[in-house]
């Protein structure tokens, strides 16, 4: 079992307010984050961009995984996540989170590597996590 740790402070109200958001490792380290951030595109962070840097990560190591089953290594896997964030009856929700995949592989066949990028979405533990709609475009490159 793994178990790792984020926090956050926050002061003030929704609008005004500020907050710092860090990691236990120290890759984040109170980098600012508020509702200026999340809604108006002011330096700093939001719970959205990490959830999308969070899911396209776990997404791009699952995929490795998944090939390294079929004999393939891939030469690079570069994966965005799109997060969409609505307001719906009640608030706002978390309600897809779009992939975006460009892979190179030496020997992979397009049928193999869309049935890895398939189970990799399905599987990785952040896909797991989220409860929401996931799509995906993956792009085999040569």
């Amino acid at each position: 079992m793994s178990v790792n740790t984020g926090s956050a402070k926050w002061s003030g109200t929704l609008k005004e307010g500020k907050g710092h958001v860090s990691t236990k490792s120290g890759a984040l380290n109170d980098q600012p984050y508020g509702f200026n951030t999340r809604f108006e595109d002011a330096p700093g962070t939001n719970p959205e961009e990490l959830i999308g840097a969070a899911h396209a990560s776990c997404f791009s190591m699952a995929l490795s995984m998944v090939l390294g089953e079929h004999d393939l290594t891939a030469d690079s896997i570069e994966t965005s996540a799109d997060i969409t964030l609505e307001q719906q009856a009640g608030g706002f929700a978390v309600t897809k989170s779009h992939l975006t995949v460009k892979a190179r592989i030496p020997d992979a066949s397009e049928e193999t590597f869309m049935e890895a990028a398939k189970g990799a979405k399905e599987n990785c533990p952040i896909s797991k996590l989220l409860d929401c709609d996931i799509t995906m475009d993956a792009e085999l490159v040569s």
